[in-house]
């Protein structure tokens, strides 16, 4: 009649299903993790050794065979104990049944008559529970439901946790611990408080002996035995599932918010962290696993060098603000403020010395200091972000986001930095597109330009003078010449062809961007490098490729997008040349001399002023990926050039990434860079860099579409003509 508010119908019960974790897959298979309110592991009620259920019944409802969901027996109890005085926690002869639908349904507050309507709401529920489910489907669902105290939920679960075993191989004494607990699952905590969990686990035996389900020796035997609770050990699945935690919580951001937009039958949102859901990303658990192994490698050794770098000094130097924003960052902070704390009392305790356990390269370790001072140790740690990506069909393969998701929870796949010369590539895309010819010659020259408030551009190396192809100019990543480009091709289009390769930072609107100013994700301009390589198309970056309900229905298929193009093929191809020879003979160098790496490869460094951001993308057969280093503050950061420097900083994990890859034979079937045509040669063919003054050819070659000879090239020609007059003259000679 509604008295008691809305209760589900028999219908709804019989479709009640336990909260189910959402998983998470990689494209090969592998179970990445899982979403979910408990922790919990459903199982049958044939996976469930009888000696559990015998303890539960005998302990907590021995009448329950016998009963509908509600013993008239107990009836007078509770409405004496429960109902006339009002004692919540008397037990009140409440049958498992009963107990169930408080796990499913909890309780209610309805004032004064809040326990006479519970009570009464649960054994109405309970008696229709009764008539849609068999007494085996009930205790499945009550042991799959229960509480053994913190997140852990299940008898599965729970045997896992305390004994490290399955509720199928539980012994009977184990089985007893753990129904035990029901009654308190604090205080009969076998690991926190064992002599209280040995006496109530005795209690349990002998209720189990009472009601025949132990002979009295047998019951004896077993309250004589030790209690013993075992480690849960971390298996190699468990392991993997610790892989992409940066990946798999920007995932349930996203998956949270698409599941309160897609209904059930029932027209219920579905919930991420109960439905069930199975998720197949786009990952491969291979490569991820080597991205992150590279990233620990290498980040070590830099944090290594970084540390001595700065030893017995502070990066920040007398900047206080970087250890206050930290401090009111932190959760101990936020949890002071929500309490009601001053800035006094906070700071009070944030300068009190305690012993604590701190994160390091080579292991935890414990120290007693105060948490301003831990707040000081994290600060000066380096940080990274790393991200993987099919260029032909936007698949992410490899998302890493920082060093340490416990610890840093900033996503630097997502977290937008200057990407200082990373940006160049689009500019001199931008500018092929506008129909600069790749070896019009520009002076690298220092500059002040009055009408952009004397924006001067500086090299990197200080260096001036000559001439840059935009091979050379983009290899050596110079400076001058890129202001130039920007002016030349103009700030909004260069804008618009970043927009048009999926870039959707915000791009100031001043010649700066030709030297990366703008804040860009890792993750946005490893999307735009994809034109690159896929004959100027850009691919979108995918991650998700199927979600499925409980049932195996598909309810979002994801394929790869059609790619747009948005450069010429001829341009893309272009590009892809110039920044084989950054790899070649640039800055990227590194990976050949260093590495050894011998396949195609293509990319481009990024430093930022003062070494704050350190990136490197590069492309190879197959991936484009990226990485970026850096402090999780700006002033966080080398001092020298040749120490912050992309090529010193984010290259060397990218190298060991690929270098990792070669060796799993990743590159084995993968097609090399398709060469360039003889036309496209022709187009580059000239000298990088030339140190004379331009002549009349050099003049004209800059203003039309095809290439006269460099004046070496015409030297070398006129000494072949004039080779060849005295090989003609010697040979008529000899003839006469």
């Amino acid at each position: 009649m509604g008295f008691f508010g809305d209760m589900p119908s028999r219908r709804e019960l019989q479709d009640k299903r336990n909260d189910t974790a959402s998983e998470v897959y990689s494209a090969d298979s592998v179970l990445l993790g899982r979403y979910f309110l408990y922790d919990r592991t459903n199982i049958a009620y044939r996976d469930i050794d009888t000696t559990v259920i015998e303890a539960l019944v005998a302990t907590e409802d021995a009448r329950f065979y016998r009963h509908h969901g509600v013993d008239s027996r107990s009836l007078a109890r509770v409405v004496i104990k429960s109902i006339l005085l009002q004692k919540e926690s008397s037990g009140g002869g409440s049958t498992l049944t009963q107990q169930l639908i408080k796990n499913l349904y909890p309780r209610r507050d309805y004032w004064i008559l809040d326990m006479p309507i519970n009570k009464a709401r649960e054994m109405v529920l309970a008696r229709r529970l009764e008539s849609v489910y068999t007494k085996p489907e009930i205790l499945e669902l009550y042991l799959n439901t229960v509480s053994f105290g913190g997140t852990i939920f299940g008898v599965e679960r729970a045997a896992k946790y305390f004994f490290n075993t399955t509720a199928k191989k539980l012994k009977p004494e184990q089985a007893a611990v753990l129904v035990g607990m029901l009654k308190a699952t604090t205080s009969y905590n076998p690991k926190n408080h064992p002599e209280r969990a040995k006496t109530r686990r005795n209690v349990v035996l002998s209720q189990m002996a009472k009601y025949g389900y132990l002979t009295p020796e047998e019951a004896d035997s077993l309250k004589k035995l030790a209690l013993v609770t075992k480690k849960e050990k971390v298996d190699k699945k468990k392991e993997e599932q610790n892989l992409a935690p940066y990946f798999r919580e920007q995932l349930r951001v996203e998956l949270a918010e698409w599941c309160s937009n897609q209904y059930k039958r029932n027209g219920d949102a579905y919930n991420l962290y109960t439905d069930g859901l199975k998720i197949y990303t786009t990952l491969d658990s291979k490569l991820q696993r080597e991205a992150e192994r590279a990233v620990a490698k290498r980040m070590a050794s830099l944090q290594k060098q970084f540390n001595a770098h700065w030893q017995g000094r502070e990066p920040w130097g007398n900047d206080k603000s970087v250890l206050q924003n930290a401090m009111r960052r932190s959760p101990h902070y936020r949890r002071m403020k929500a309490a009601g704390a001053s800035e006094e009392e906070i700071e009070k305790a944030f300068q009190k010395r305690v012993p604590m356990t701190l994160y390091g390269w080579n292991g935890s370790f414990r120290r007693t200091m105060s948490p301003m001072d831990s707040l000081a140790y994290y600060e000066k740690f380096l940080n990274t972000g790393m991200v993987s990506m099919e260029p032909e069909t936007g698949y992410v393969r490899a998302w890493v986001g920082g060093i340490n998701h416990n610890l840093f929870k900033y996503d630097h796949v997502t977290s937008k930095r200057q990407v200082g010369s990373t940006f160049k590539p689009i500019l001199y895309a931008a500018a092929l597109e506008k129909g600069v010819q790749p070896c019009k010659y520009i002076e690298n020259k220092l500059t002040t330009y009055e009408q952009f408030e004397n924006w001067s551009p500086q090299n990197a190396d200080n260096k001036y003078g000559g001439r840059y192809s935009m091979e050379g100019a983009l290899s050596n990543s110079v400076n001058t010449v890129s202001a130039q480009l920007i002016l030349n091709v103009g700030v909004p289009y260069t804008v618009r062809l970043a927009r048009d390769l999926g870039i959707h930072s915000d791009l100031p609107p001043v010649p700066s961007l030709a030297l990366g100013t703008a804040d860009i994700s890792l993750l946005e301009m490893v999307g735009a490098y994809t034109a690159f390589a896929n004959e100027g198309r850009i691919s979108e970056p995918v991650y998700v490729t199927k979600i499925v309900d409980r049932n195996g229905k598909a309810l979002r298929e994801s394929e790869p997008q059609r790619r747009r193009e948005v450069l010429s093929p001829d341009n893309a191809a272009i590009m892809l040349h110039m920044m084989q020879a950054v790899v070649n003979e640039g800055s990227g160098s590194g990976l050949r001399s260093t590495f050894g790496l011998s396949l195609d490869i293509a990319g481009k460094t990024g430093t930022t002023q003062n070494q704050t951001d350190g990136w490197f993308i590069g492309i190879t057969p197959g991936l484009v990926t990226g990485v970026w280093v850096g402090g999780e503050s700006p002033l966080v950061r080398f001092r020298s050039l040749s120490m912050g420097q992309g090529s010193r900083t984010a290259l060397p994990i990218w190298g060991e990434f690929t270098s990792r890859l070669v060796r799993l034979g990743y590159y084995s079937k993968k097609v090399p860079f398709a060469p360039l045509s003889e036309r496209l040669e022709n187009r580059l063919n000239c000298a990088p860099y030339l140190e004379d003054e331009p002549t009349f050819f050099d003049k004209v070659r800059d203003v039309l579409p095809f290439n006269f000879p460099t004046k070496e090239e015409r030297q070398e020609k006129k000494k072949d003509r004039k080779e060849r007059r005295a090989e003609r003259r010697a040979e008529r000679k000899r003839n006469n």
